[in-house]
């Protein structure tokens, strides 16, 4: 495949049976893939028998290789950017190539796919219609200066977090929405021990508290007003 294009490919964030025909058939026919692990991906593409030559492109390395990339590209190469799970450029590496690929006016195609925060927003129970997503919060300086921002916030919440961070993130809600606002933590999404907890946020802190989490975790929070939606 030679048609000087950009695919923007959605991987599986669990169940490897997630990935699409569509999304296989592309990254067996492009000339090269972009990976953000190519240890991970290596997986993923052994498992489909992809054999396409793969080549790293990470938050650490983006701003160096990007134009390389488009000019492959402009050349007449066909590229696929994948990320470790879910859909690229969202809390992943990719804005910074899509940015560049359409300053260079390279044709760009993002096909549809899995990302957690859509069936962790699903899987919660609160108002889908408006929601704001907020990804993963800054680990250290801004942090609260960031959930302080959101206080007034009347669309449901999402955020990516770290295990070993989300008890003190759930305080943290907790001394700025309140102990009784609703709280939806998904975790595992689409593997085996996938589950959602649900309750206030006091609640919610107490179970992970007596049950320290594990895996990739997604925290849902409902908007300021919003809160009558789970007894």
């Amino acid at each position: 495949m030679s048609i000087n294009k950009l695919f923007i490919i959605p991987t599986p964030v669990g169940n490897l049976e997630d990935m699409t025909f569509r999304a296989i058939k592309i990254l067996k026919e492009v000339d090269f893939i972009l990976a953000e692990d190519t240890r991970t991906s290596g997986i993923l593409l052994k498992h489909f028998d992809i054999q396409t030559k793969m080549f790293s492109h990470h938050k650490f390395n983006e701003h160096q290789t990007v134009g390389f990339v488009a000019d492959k590209i402009l050349q007449g190469e066909s590229c696929a950017l994948i990320s470790d799970a879910g859909t690229p450029s969202i809390s992943d590496p990719g804005f910074l190539l899509v940015k560049t690929c359409i300053e260079k006016n390279i044709e760009i195609e993002c096909l549809p796919g899995a990302t957690a925060f859509v069936p962790a927003l699903v899987n919660s129970g609160f108002p889908s219609d408006r929601f704001c997503f907020e990804g993963f919060l800054p680990q250290k300086k801004g942090k609260n200066k960031k959930v302080e921002s959101l206080v007034n916030e009347e669309r449901t919440m999402i955020f990516y977090e770290s295990p070993f961070r989300l008890v003190k993130t759930l305080e943290l809600f907790e001394e700025y929405f309140g102990h009784d606002r609703k709280v939806s933590v998904s975790r595992e999404i689409s593997k085996i021990y996938n589950e959602t907890v649900r309750g206030t946020i006091n609640e919610v802190i107490n179970h992970f508290t007596t049950t320290p989490p594990k895996g990739e975790i997604v925290v849902v929070v409902t908007g300021k007003n919003n809160n009558n939606f789970l007894k």
